[in-house]
């Protein structure tokens, strides 16, 4: 009898361990430009790791590639501001395509894919801070946010959306001639709600059924990812 307790809470333990693990959700941002030809690989690697459980890939087109002949028509100036942020925030001076950003806090070459890998597993080893709940109604989602005891200060509540994937025949510049297909374009990101963790979050948002949107809680301005979660 005691042998078959043991085995019950052995098995307890490792279905509960599982379901933490596939709770959390690892946000990866790759910076990519349409005129730079280092990344191809990187765009294509994002593609598989689109599929990946766990992870929400997301693509953020620069637009300082633009001078040399092909303007990307997904960069947006928000999008290199949020890659200098996150930059100044690891002490570092300059910026570069292709980089990947994990969970808002490690960096790698985007077509790195043993380090960007690796970086994921980490991350997704580590216990969700943040339960994210959704409710939705028409074309309006209400968000839910539990506060947690023990985590505080200032975070940012935003909301992403993207398209899933668009081919694209470059014309111009360093990757003239190429078709390249890109995944999860990010469109939009914006700050929806400051939050200091000490009270629930209850949220409307404005996401139609057939849009692709993320809801992401990250320690502000530019640090970890704390939670994040794919509306439905």
């Amino acid at each position: 009898m005691r042998y078959l307790k043991t085995l019950l809470v052995g098995f307890w333990v490792l279905s509960a361990f599982g379901a933490m693990a596939q709770s959390r959700t690892v946000v990866v941002e790759l910076y990519t430009s349409q005129g730079c030809n280092s990344c191809p690989p990187a765009d294509e690697f994002l593609g598989e790791l689109v599929k990946r459980d766990g992870v929400i890939a997301l693509a953020l087109h620069v637009d300082y590639w633009d001078y040399i002949g092909w303007k990307d028509q997904f960069a947006q100036k928000s999008f290199t501001k949020r890659q200098k942020a996150y930059a100044r925030a690891a002490g570092r001076r300059m910026v570069y395509t292709p980089q990947i950003i994990v969970g808002g806090a490690e960096h790698a070459v985007g077509s790195d894919k043993t380090e960007v890998l690796k970086l994921i597993e980490t991350h997704l080893a580590k216990a969700a801070v943040f339960d994210i709940q959704e409710q939705r109604t028409g074309n309006e989602i209400i968000v839910d946010v539990d506060p947690v005891s023990g985590v505080s200060g200032a975070m940012a509540v935003q909301l992403v959306k993207y398209h899933k994937g668009q081919t694209v025949n470059i014309g111009r510049g360093e990757n003239a001639g190429k078709s390249i297909l890109y995944y999860n374009i990010v469109t939009e990101w914006k700050l929806i709600h400051g939050w200091d963790g000490k009270s629930a979050l209850h949220i409307p948002v404005n996401v139609k059924p057939d849009e692709n949107a993320v809801i992401i809680v990250q320690d502000a301005p530019n640090g970890a990812i704390l939670a994040a979660r794919k509306l439905h």
